[in-house]
């Protein structure tokens, strides 16, 4: 099995993997990073927020550009080594929210591949289930069992950054022996800083990134 797998193989090298989560959308992205190794431990998290009324092909730069940076900010001090995403769901009843869904998921794959990081794409069903034991769990619940499992002082939120955190940690408990074999292919300590130019961007292009510190 490729992805995360390989990777825990190679322990002796790299005591932890570093996995981002990414719970893809075209208003609101949310994403998690965590370390897993001897102790689970949240490095960053928030969200990328996305003018509603932008085109979408504008948002999709600002997606990219976003995301790019994330990689960037921690290829010093914990390199992410593998991407985990939600897999493409298509209901019959709101074949639109596929199709849009399937633009943001498009950036996320590209960036992940353009980096050179494993990509791990799991079922939403897979994330509840490995999470909370139900494979149907609401938002409420993902966000708790999120804050009980990573130890955190508060709820995550938005819910992106818990489903973006639950994405992670599933695409790690699946490479575990005994886990659950996911689709998978090659392919922020949190702070609410940002940097100004940063910041001027997301302004001009009427989107902003708001980082949720999952104290």
């Amino acid at each position: 099995m490729t992805g995360v797998t390989t990777i825990l193989n190679s322990r002796n090298q790299n005591p932890a993997v570093t996995i981002l989560g990414i719970d893809p959308g075209l208003v609101r992205t949310g994403y998690g990073l965590i370390s897993c190794g001897t102790n689970l431990r949240v490095i960053d998290a928030g969200v990328i927020n996305l003018e509603s009324k932008t085109p979408i092909a504008e948002r999709l730069v600002e997606l990219e550009r976003e995301l790019d940076s994330i990689f960037s900010e921690h290829e010093a001090s914990s390199p992410i080594q593998v991407c985990a995403v939600e897999q493409l769901y298509a209901h019959y009843g709101h074949p639109r929210t596929a199709i849009l869904m399937g633009h943001a998921r498009g950036v996320i794959l590209l960036v992940a591949q353009r980096r050179g990081v494993r990509l791990v794409e799991l079922s939403a069903n897979r994330v509840k289930q490995s999470l909370t034991g139900h494979g149907h769990a609401s938002k409420s619940q993902m966000q708790h069992g999120v804050m009980t499992t990573f130890g955190l002082a508060a709820i995550p939120e938005p819910p992106d950054v818990a489903d973006a955190l639950a994405i992670a940690l599933c695409a790690y408990r699946d490479a575990l022996p005994g886990g659950s074999t996911s689709r998978q292919s090659p392919a922020r300590q949190s702070t609410a800083r940002q940097s100004t130019a940063r910041q001027s961007t997301a302004r001009q292009l009427g989107a902003s990134r708001r980082k949720s510190p999952p104290t």
